[in-house]
C-alpha cells in the first residue's frame, strides 16, 4: 500500500502529540517545588512507558470494534496489535495511543509534591484501562454516546473533534477525585514554598505544548480545508485566552505574570480542542478569551472551596474543557447548511447533546476514579510521611535532586558551595 500524504500527516501528528507529554512535564516540573520537580516530571515519563505498554496489549483493542454494552471494546480483539501489521490502521493505533498518554499524565499535577511514585505507577495502566479506554469508546469508537449507541441515538451524537470530554474533562474530575483522596499538602495555603520553582521551565512547556497541540487537534483533519480550519483555529483561541488570562490578572492583582501567560495558553488550547473543526475562526478567539478569563478566576477556588489541586488541572483543564464542549451547543458551524449551534439557528438540539456527553464523562470519570485511587489508597497508600515530603519527594521516592550546579543537593534543594562550607565550619567550631 502507497504511503500517501494523509498518512504522513497523522504520523508527524501522533509525534507532535508524543511531545506534548514531555512538554507537561516541563510544565509541571517548572510550576512545583525543587525539591519536587524530577518527581513531577517523572510522573509524565513513565506515564509514556506504561501507556504504550498498556495500548498495544489491550488499550487500543478497547476503543473501538464491536464493543460490549457499548462500553468498550473487547481486549482481545486486536490484543498485541498482531492483526493490524501489513495494515494503515497500525498508524492510527500509534496515533492514539499518544492521547492516552497525555490524558493520564495531566491528572498528575493535582498531587504535585506529596505522591508515592509506586501508587502513580500502580494507577496509570488501570486509570487508562478502566476509564480512559472505555470513555473513548463511548465518544469515538461509536459505544453509548455516538451516533448509534444508546444515548447519542437519543439525544444526538455531541461534537467532541479532539477530546474536550475524552482527554480534558476526563483528566480534570479525575484530578479533583485524587487530590480529595490524597488531601492536602502541608502548608497548603499559607506556606510561601508552595510556588513554581522555574518558570522558564513552565514557559518552555507551554511552548511545546502549544507547538505538539497543532498535531493534537489537526492530526484527524479529513481535508486540507478543515486542516486549515483547525490550524488558525489552534492559533486563535490560545492566544485570544492567553490576553484574557493576562487582562484578568491586571485588573485583579495589579500585574500580568509569566505564569499567567503559560496558564492562559493551556487554557485556550483545552478550550478549543473539542471545537477546532466546529467554530469560526472569530468564534475561536472569543471561546479562547472566555476560557483565558474564567480559568484565571477559577484556579482561585481551591483556596476558598479547601482543594489542593496543586498544580491547577481543575481550575485549567477540567473548566477550559467544560467551556469548550458546552459552547459548541451555541457556536458550532452548520454541516453543509444543517444544524449547527444555538447561535446559527440550530436550535437547542447540538447544546443538549453536548451537555449531556458533559455531564456522562464527568460522572463516569469521578465514580471510577473514585474506585481505583480508593482501592490503592487503603491498600498500598498514595501519600508519602510528613517526614518525606518535607524533604522532598525527590530524594524519598528517587534519590535525586534536581539542581546541583557547583553546590550540594540538600533535601532536592540548593545550597551554594560557600553556604555548605560555612555551615561546616561552625559545627567543627561549636564541637
Amino acid at each position: 500500500m502507497d504511503l500517501s500524504a494523509g498518512h504522513v500527516w497523522v504520523m508527524v501528528s501522533a509525534a507532535l502529540v508524543l511531545l506534548m507529554t514531555p512538554g507537561v512535564a516541563f510544565f509541571y516540573g517548572g510550576m512545583t517545588r525543587a525539591k519536587a520537580a524530577l518527581n513531577m516530571m517523572m510522573m509524565s515519563f513513565v506515564s509514556i512507558g506504561l501507556v504504550g505498554v498498556v495500548w498495544v496489549l489491550w488499550g487500543f483493542s478497547m476503543t473501538g470494534g464491536e464493543g460490549i454494552a457499548g462500553l468498550f471494546g473487547s481486549p482481545f480483539a486486536s490484543f498485541g496489535l498482531e492483526d493490524l501489521i501489513g495494515t494503515e490502521d497500525m498508524i492510527s493505533a500509534g496515533f492514539g495511543a499518544t492521547f492516552a498518554i497525555i490524558t493520564v499524565a495531566l491528572i498528575s499535577g493535582a498531587i504535585a509534591d506529596r505522591a508515592k511514585f509506586s501508587a502513580w505507577a500502580v494507577f496509570v495502566p488501570v486509570w487508562v484501562t478502566l476509564v480512559y479506554c472505555p470513555l473513548a469508546f463511548m465518544v469515538w469508537g461509536g459505544g453509548l454516546l455516538g451516533a448509534e449507541g444508546a444515548i447519542g441515538s437519543v439525544v444526538g451524537e455531541a461534537i467532541d473533534f479532539a477530546g474536550g470530554t475524552v482527554v480534558h474533562i476526563n483528566a480534570g474530575v479525575a484530578a479533583l477525585v485524587l487530590a480529595l483522596i490524597i488531601g492536602k499538602r502541608r502548608g497548603f495555603g499559607t506556606d510561601p514554598s508552595h510556588r513554581p520553582h522555574n518558570i522558564p521551565f513552565v514557559m518552555l512547556g507551554a511552548a511545546l505544548l502549544w507547538f505538539g497541540w497543532f498535531g493534537f487537534n489537526g492530526g484527524a483533519a479529513g481535508t486540507a480545508e478543515e486542516a486549515g480550519l483547525i490550524w488558525v483555529n489552534t492559533l486563535a483561541a490560545p492566544a485570544a485566552a492567553m490576553v484574557g488570562w493576562l487582562i484578568t490578572e491586571r485588573i485583579r492583582d495589579g500585574r500580568p505574570t509569566s505564569l499567567g501567560a503559560a496558564s492562559g495558553i493551556v487554557a485556550g488550547l483545552v478550550a478549543i480542542t473539542p471545537a477546532c473543526a466546529s467554530v469560526s475562526p472569530a468564534g475561536a478567539l472569543g471561546l479562547g478569551l472566555v476560557a483565558g478569563v474564567v480559568a484565571a478566576l477559577a484556579v482561585g477556588l481551591k483556596y476558598k472551596l479547601g482543594y489542593d489541586d496543586s498544580l491547577d488541572v481543575v481550575g485549567v483543564h477540567l473548566v477550559a474543557g467544560l467551556i469548550g464542549t458546552v459552547a459548541l451547543g451555541f457556536i458550532a458551524l452548520p454541516v453543509d447548511g444543517v444544524g449547527g449551534g444555538l447561535f446559527y439557528g440550530g436550535g437547542f438540539a447540538q447544546l443538549g447533546a453536548q451537555i449531556v456527553a458533559t455531564v456522562v464523562a464527568i460522572i463516569f470519570s469521578a465514580v471510577m476514579t473514585l474506585i481505583i485511587g480508593l482501592a490503592i489508597h487503603k491498600t498500598i497508600g498514595f501519600r508519602v510521611s510528613e517526614e518525606e515530603e518535607l524533604n522532598g519527594v525527590d530524594l524519598s521516592e528517587h534519590a535525586e535532586t534536581a539542581y546541583e550546579l557547583g553546590g550540594v543537593g540538600v533535601g532536592g534543594t540548593f545550597r551554594p558551595v560557600a553556604e555548605t562550607a560555612s555551615a561546616a565550619t561552625k559545627e567543627s567550631v561549636n564541637s
